[in-house]
């Protein structure tokens, strides 16, 4: 027979698979717990969040505020990375039912002696926790009880405000009920706010037809740093295979010279712990660390677990691998692609917790070496619970490590990876494209469960996907795309070079880019400075200044009175920092209509003042209506309003 008890917790959020996960916020962040706590009968109950941090040992309390319809409410603040631990407890507050009875038959000019004495004995079970002002008020509202010749006075301090405090202050939490524990996992603030930029470092040499060096790379960080990104990531650095190594746009067998594609990892030059020779020595990638760090850049590396046939996995792990019956091993695949340089890793195989181990140190040796940040590349074909266990391997004793995952997969598979540890998420934004589309998925990330542990992270493009919209796009279009994954997601990032030089160049009738970079080294002009550029450059800057874009949950659509034109509200999680954001969604003809201000969001009335600040141009405008006229051309196809009230 479980212990009495009366109070009922159900439907306790946010809580992912019934606990079985963890959500997830950054330092800083406000966690808001809701829950249903009911109680048969009439009585009035209390109830609180009790939470800590994994190095506490006493839980804090954080009272809940009752909606209505037996729905609750409270927060609290994490401020410490690491896990935390929360629940929820609610309880019969018979002090406050007492007091509530007593001002019902006051009122109703019924007699109270009887039951200012059992006030009494209320006040007589925690007048000891109180402090000396409280203590002092208490004795006289035990002396006004419990003498009938004080009875006017006890029936004024029955009804006062101060008694009702200090019951509401000091509950006596009899019959308590708690939910089942549930944890939150805190990161480091770049969890949700980051800009990456990423560029082949064998390309990042002065003078075409060179193989590019760390050093080289050294000689780009000012420019990265000025555009306002703050992640530098690059694909693998490591040996590329010789055998079955990829020529040019990804021909089957290389030419003389042929560099080969980085994913291609491991040669005799060695493995996943290795650097390939032509990029320079250890000390040159350590250097190059170092520099980026004095330009508030972080390097993010690719951690792609698979091998070439001449790794020396092949070898030294033959175990490792899924062996034929002639002895050979199927490349990987995914069709109608071929991936002939590439052998995949056998994670059924008998010997996977020696797979496991060595994928472990090699994450650890990067880290020591001042890596923090890894892209890892298709997740999605490695098992699930393999993530979770390295992840959390890591986090134990490098929390400031973040896992980018690279899966455009299916959805569920994609929000598993999220659910077992992956810091960020890449997202379908590279594919979506229209008013609905954009409204659909947004809604869909933020105002789901997904809030609470899929971070996404927006790129318009990347080395293996050139999205059939940008192929032979103009200038308009790649703004528009900047625009919108720069304000819609916290988290961003543009393969640099290509999208800023607006290089679209496509295999016909697919979206992967001619003469692609990952098969060939490029040359590229990195002193160009074009509009594009430009604008880039000072929507980063407007990013880094503006808390409302430096998340992605607190938005809100807003209505238009034209298709073509994507608006939406924006704020910081006080509300300090508010914003209006409106994108064209046409690339060639000027679009124009009417926006209608979220005038309740912003808690104000028809005929407030509003002024809107747009922070690329400098212009202001002020607006007086709920709806308000907008012209965008595409020559500047979006603004980004600050507003002030």
């Amino acid at each position: 027979m479980q212990n009495q008890q009366r109070v009922v917790i159900d439907k306790v959020s946010p809580q992912i698979n019934c606990g079985k996960f963890y959500i997830k916020r950054v330092v800083g962040e406000i966690v808001n717990v809701d829950a249903n706590i009911l109680v048969d009968g009439h009585d009035l109950i209390g109830a609180s969040i009790l939470y800590k941090h994994e190095s506490e040992t006493n839980f804090h309390e954080a009272r809940m505020t009752y909606l209505g319809n037996d729905e609750w409410n409270g927060h609290f603040m994490v401020e410490k990375q690491g896990f935390y631990s929360y629940m929820v407890e609610g309880w019969v507050d018979h002090g406050l039912n007492w007091q509530y009875g007593i001002e019902r038959k006051i009122e109703d000019g019924q007699h109270v002696n009887s039951e200012l004495l059992e006030g009494a004995e209320y006040i007589k079970r925690f007048i000891e926790d109180v402090d000396n002002e409280e203590k002092a008020f208490l004795n006289e509202c035990l002396n006004t009880f419990t003498y009938s010749n004080r009875y006017e006075e006890g029936v004024n301090f029955a009804k006062s405000k101060t008694l009702n405090d200090i019951f509401y202050k000091y509950p006596v939490k009899e019959l308590l009920a708690t939910s089942s524990e549930l944890h939150v996992y805190v990161d480091r603030y770049k969890a949700r706010f980051s800009t990456w930029y990423e560029f082949f470092p064998r390309s990042a040499a002065e003078h075409p037809g060179q193989h590019g060096t760390f050093k080289d790379c050294e000689r780009i960080l000012p420019r990265v740093s000025e555009m306002g990104f703050d992640t530098l990531y690059f694909p693998p650095i490591h040996p590329i295979g010789e055998v079955n190594r990829k020529g040019k746009n990804n021909t089957t067998n290389a030419a003389e010279g042929d560099v080969g594609s980085p994913w291609g990892i491991g040669s005799q030059h060695g493995g996943h712990k290795a650097i390939h020779p032509d990029l320079g020595s250890l000390d040159d990638f350590k250097g190059l660390i170092n520099r980026a760090a004095e330009h508030g850049i972080e390097i993010a590396m690719d951690f792609a677990l698979q091998a070439a046939p001449d790794h020396p996995w092949v070898k030294e792990h033959p175990k490792w691998f899924k062996w034929r019956p002639d002895g050979t091993v199927q490349y990987a695949e995914n069709p109608p692609k071929k991936y002939q340089d590439i052998l995949p890793i056998y994670w059924e195989g008998s010997d996977y917790k020696n797979l496991w181990q060595e994928c472990l140190d090699t994450l650890v040796y990067w880290i020591k070496l001042g890596i923090n940040i890894f892209r890892v590349d298709n997740p999605h074909t490695k098992p699930f619970h393999f993530w979770n266990w390295v992840i959390s391997e890591i986090k134990k004793d490098y929390p400031d490590v973040l896992f980018l995952a690279e899966a455009f997969t299916k959805p569920k598979v994609m929000q598993q990876l999220a659910k077992q540890g992956f810091t960020q998420s890449y997202t379908y934004f590279t594919w979506r494209d229209s008013k609905h589309e954009f409204i659909e998925y947004l809604t869909e990330l933020t105002k789901t469960d997904q809030k609470d542990y899929m971070r996404p992270n927006f790129w318009p493009n990347t080395p293996d996907i050139n999205p059939y919209h940008l192929q032979g796009a103009n200038e308009s279009k790649f703004i528009q795309r900047y625009a919108l994954a720069a304000t819609l997601s916290s988290n961003i990032g543009i393969y640099g070079p290509v999208f800023e030089q607006m290089i679209s160049d496509a295999l016909p009738g697919r979206e992967e880019y001619h003469n692609s970079e990952k098969y060939q080294i490029t040359h590229y002009d990195w002193y160009k400075e074009t509009k594009l550029s430009r604008i880039i450059t000072k929507i980063n800057a407007v990013r880094h200044q503006q808390k409302a874009l430096q998340q992605t949950n607190n938005i809100e659509f807003c209505d238009t009175d034209n298709d073509q034109l994507l608006a939406f509200y924006k704020w910081s999680d006080h509300k300090d920092n508010e914003m209006l954001i409106i994108i064209s969604m046409d690339h060639y003809y000027t679009q124009k209509g009417n926006v209608r201000l979220p005038i309740q969001s912003l808690g104000i009335n028809p005929g407030h003042r509003v002024q809107l600040n747009d922070l690329l141009t400098g212009s202001s405008y002020n607006w007086h209506n709920e709806w308000n006229y907008v012209e965008l051309h595409p020559t500047l196809p979006f603004h980004i309003f600050l507003l002030n009230k």
